[in-house]
């Protein structure tokens, strides 16, 4: 069994440009990863593998029953109900591998966005599809559910599909790479960290061919001049125009160089040079390296002159039946501050407390977990009304961060990940003294992640990062705030 897609385009509606155009691969039996940067059709590509989308040009193997599990965790799934009523070995399997509750199905407006996931994924392997799609399915996990997530994906003997930003997950379960490298789509041999490796010898050799390249169009530049010069002296010394009338002894001697062709050598090898040097153009022309985007972000946020860009009192936190309990905290003018814990614990919760604490609202940034149309409306609105200085420094951030910002100009859906480029983007133009984001990884591809991480660590002002990524927390946070589960419906904040 195997999927098949041959030369898939696909254009959205009002789009300038193609989504995808003639994409090729076979996905065999087994796991593989679809890498690339944030806009460049890996959504799209998975929506078409698993028949969602039709193409606009191409073909996709026909007859094998299809489920994608999408990357926003706030999507209800379709068949939930019957998913929970279903006691079944496959549905009761299904919810063993997550590590679902029961009652969870009943009471979908009250979980947190990992527990949604978790049941979003149990719903789609209940269906026991031939091709199943995941996208971005570790968003919103914490590292237990991310584990029993890699068992329950490993133990599917279809077709999968992967989509993701952790590292760990793509090298233990996929077999191959399908990696989307400036619009082009090339199968790469293993996980990610081999597909990598690869891409980057390719893109490393690329780059050393295109230097010669350039320093042969220089050599052959300087060499053309060379002979461009004697060939034009050499016209100039058989012109009979400047020879004395009665200066036969000249005359006759330009003449048998004309005869013999002695004196037009210089003329054709200029011509030869020509030649040469246009080939040499050509070669250059045809060398492609992928742009990528290197260094921090300069000229963005500021540091706060008071004591303290927000506070949050000692005491308890009610969200309906939960409580979590938190001692006095303070954020610095400075400060980098990570926030972690296991889903259901209260992280949000205490974001939303924290907000509240804000000293200068007007002077925080927050970019929050979900990101729904009608944030990416949002976003998308306030980009066309800016003005020119303005949109281009914000799209020069969004570039930074690897997404391509002719995608957003042309009105071309923008992606979860691109979305929050943007908002990001957006929001560093108000100068901002405080950051506050909610699992700023999810969606993002993993250049993506290591440029927010560099960016973060520029930034001169406060920082708050509440995420499941522990590689980012312990290259940004200085402080860490841990969220424990402390009973059934408690919890508290650790501080360290």
């Amino acid at each position: 069994m195997q999927l098949e897609l041959s030369h898939i385009t696909y254009t959205y509606p009002d789009a300038a440009t193609p989504a995808l155009s003639d994409v090729t691969a076979v996905f065999p039996q087994g796991w593989t990863g679809l890498l690339g940067d944030n806009g460049c059709g890996k959504t799209t590509l998975a929506r078409v593998a698993a028949g969602l989308l039709a193409p606009h040009s191409g073909h996709r193997t026909s007859g094998l029953s299809a489920s994608l599990c999408e990357q926003d965790a706030s999507e209800r799934p379709v068949d939930l109900e019957e998913f929970c009523c279903d006691w079944d070995a496959p549905a009761v399997e299904a919810r063993r591998l997550l590590d679902v509750d029961d009652a969870w199905g009943w009471r979908w407006e009250m979980l947190s966005g990992g527990q949604r996931k978790r049941l979003q994924v149990a719903c789609a392997l209940w269906r026991r599809p031939d091709v199943l799609v995941m996208d971005e399915p570790t968003n919103d996990l914490d590292r237990p559910s991310r584990e029993a997530l890699a068992r329950a994906l490993a133990a599917f003997d279809g077709v999968g599909i992967l989509i993701s930003h952790d590292r760990r997950l793509l090298d233990d379960l996929v077999g191959r790479c399908l990696v989307c490298s400036d619009g082009r789509w090339v199968m790469r041999p293993g996980g990610y960290t081999r597909a990598a490796a690869q891409e980057r010898l390719e893109r490393s050799s690329a780059e050393r061919a295109r230097d010669r390249a350039r320093d042969e169009v220089a050599r052959l530049e300087a060499e053309a001049r060379r002979r461009s010069d004697a060939a034009a002296a050499s016209a100039g010394r058989r012109s009979r125009g400047s020879v004395g009338a009665k200066d036969h002894d000249a005359k006759a001697r330009i003449g048998l160089a004309v005869l013999t062709g002695k004196d037009g050598v210089a003329g054709r090898a200029s011509a030869t040079m020509d030649r040469r040097l246009e080939r040499a153009r050509d070669d250059l022309a045809c060398i492609q390296v992928a742009k990528r985007y290197e260094g921090g972000l300069d000229g963005f946020g500021r540091r706060a002159r008071t004591a303290a860009v927000a506070h949050v009192p000692a005491g308890e936190m009610r969200a309906g039946d939960f409580s979590l309990t938190v001692p006095e905290l303070w954020v610095g003018p400075g400060d980098r501050v990570g926030v972690s814990g296991p889903n259901g614990a209260g992280k949000s919760v205490l974001v939303r407390r924290l907000m509240d604490g804000v000293r200068d609202p007007g002077g925080c940034l927050y970019v929050p977990q979900a990101v729904d149309a009608a944030v990416r409306e949002g976003a998308l609105g306030r980009l066309r009304s800016l003005g020119p200085q303005e949109a281009g420094a914000a799209l020069s951030t969004v570039a930074r961060l690897h997404s391509r910002p002719d995608r957003l100009l042309s009105g071309a859906d923008a992606s979860p990940g691109e979305t929050r480029k943007l908002m990001l983007a957006l929001g560093l133009l108000d100068d901002p003294s405080l950051l506050v984001l909610d699992e700023p990884t999810n969606h993002l591809d993993v250049a993506s992640i290591e440029a927010l991480q560099g960016l973060l660590a520029g930034f001169p002002g406060a920082v708050v990062v509440v995420s499941h990524d522990a590689a980012l927390l312990d290259a940004v946070a200085m402080v860490r705030w841990e969220v424990v589960p402390d009973g059934p419906g408690r919890s508290r904040l650790v501080c360290a």
